[in-house]
Order: C-alpha cells, then structure tokens, then sequence
C-alpha cells in the first residue's frame, strides 16, 4: 500500500511546490507589462478617483448617511475583482497560446496544475494589492470610514476569496473565445464594460430598470458586489437592495454555483498545447 500511495503524494506535492515558485514569475511578467498594470491593476483606483471627486456629498439617512466615497467603494473593489480575474485571465492566456508560449511549455515536464497554480497565485497576489491600493486611496484621500468589526471583515474576506476564485476560472474559461492574442482585448473588455455596467459598480443597482437587474442577477459579478456592498456600508442600506435584504446566503450560493461552472468550463475549453500539435 505505501509503495503505491507515496509517488502519488511526492507528485501532488511538487506540483505544488513547482506552482507556488511560479507564481514569482507571473508577478514579475504581470507588471512588467505596462498596459495591463494600468487598465487591470490601477484601472479600479484611476476610476474611483474620478467617480468620489466629481460627486459630493451624502447618501442616506440620519446617523447612516455616508460619503459618496464611501458609497462607490463597494462596487469599485467588485469591479477590481472582476477585472483581476476574469479580464486579466483571459487576456493573458490567449496572447500565450497565441505567441507560442503553451506550446513551449507544453513540451517541459511542467503540468497545466503547476501552470494555473502559477496564474491563480498571481491573481490573487495582484487583486490583494489592487483592493489594498483602492481603499488606502478611500482613507487618506476621502476620508472613507472602514467597517470597525471583525464580521465585516469576515464577511468582506469570503465574498472576495470566492469571487475571486469564480471568476479566475471563468478567465480562463473566456480566453478560448478569441481567436488570437490580437483581438483577446478586443473580445473581453467590452464584454467586461457591460457587466460593471448593468451590476452596481459604477451606477447604483437600485437605479437599474428591473429587467436589467434580472439580466445582471444571473452573473457573478452582481452578487461580488452585493456582497460588498453588504460588508462595507451600513445595514440600512439593505432596504435598496432587489430583496430589501443583503441575502448573504443566496450571494454565496450563486457564488458557489459559479466556481462550480467556471471549474467545469475551464477544463473543457482549455487546451494544453502539446509540440506535436
């Protein structure tokens, strides 16, 4: 039984190990490239600047109302996320098949495993400084009061871990779609654009005709949002919300449901690109 099980284990862990040591480089090629640092990494922080200084004042009620400031945050780190995963994915993935780099790689002992623990890392390395940028720039620019509790927080930590998650896997699922690295922009920006759009990062949800909030509803990045929204402003602020609640357990669920569909997608879309073709 130990003869069988231990090349198994010594497998998975060098995986692993090989993996996590790839997630350097990824970083290092990630910033390296300048247009993807500014419309993927600074894209969220450029946006929220313009968006907390050109509208003033407060929303809400009472002892509840807050800045604009503060009430775009929530949508902006969403939309970092969403950028992280699923536009700086895809876009990655389909200009390395197209420049031959799968291919390259395709011929090294390198597993796809070794590769997507590489590119997840990176993602998840990157989309933890971009929030980090995005809300010191909230609290010494605009002073934005953070939530001061430990469920927030909580609450903040899983709607970003899963939301992250799905939608780095629906990156890689979406860069099968264009047909090279020339038109990968071209294909998954505007589809990105519209989803920020219709799902409360830069317009308010609330605002939205219903059956445009039904369309947003069936996508990930609605529900990101909405967790957000959930971990950062006040609880009364649930009542404009679709269900006048912040229905944490249905944004996990969709969430979840997401993860499972991006798992599924990814593995049936990509292609490891071996040399003999």
């Amino acid at each position: 039984m130990t003869a069988v099980t231990t090349p198994v284990r010594f497998g998975l862990l060098r995986t692993i190990r090989l993996g996590v040591r790839r997630i350097g480089f990824e970083l290092r090629q990630y910033f390296r490239a300048g247009d993807q640092v500014f419309f993927t990494f600074l894209f969220p922080t450029v946006m929220y600047l313009i968006f907390a200084t050109i509208f003033t004042g407060d929303v809400g009620q009472g002892a509840d109302a807050v800045s604009m400031a503060t009430y775009y945050l929530p949508g902006l780190v969403a939309g970092g996320i969403f950028l992280s995963g699923v536009q700086g994915l895809s876009i990655e993935i389909a200009v390395e098949k197209s420049d031959g780099t799968l291919k390259r790689l395709g011929s090294t002992p390198i597993s796809p495993a070794t590769y997507f623990i590489g590119k997840i890392g990176e993602v998840f390395v990157t989309a933890i400084l971009q929030i980090a940028l995005l809300l010191t720039v909230a609290v010494v620019l605009y002073q934005v009061e953070l939530p001061s509790d430990a469920a927030a927080w909580g609450r903040f930590a899983w709607v970003f871990v899963l939301g992250l998650l799905a939608c780095a896997l629906l990156g890689v699922a979406l860069s099968s779609v264009p047909r090279s690295g020339k038109t990968a922009s071209a294909v998954v920006i505007p589809v990105v654009l519209l989803l920020q759009f219709i799902s409360g990062v830069y317009i308010a949800f609330s605002s939205l005709p219903e059956w445009l909030q039904n369309v947003a509803g069936v996508f990930p990045l609605k529900w990101i949002a909405q967790g957000m929204r959930a971990a950062i402003l006040p609880d009364s602020f649930a009542a404009a919300e679709p269900g006048g609640d912040w229905d944490l357990g249905l944004v996990a669920i969709v969430l979840a449901i997401w993860l499972v569909a991006g798992v599924i997608l990814s593995r049936v879309t990509f292609r490891w690109i071996r040399r003999n073709g």
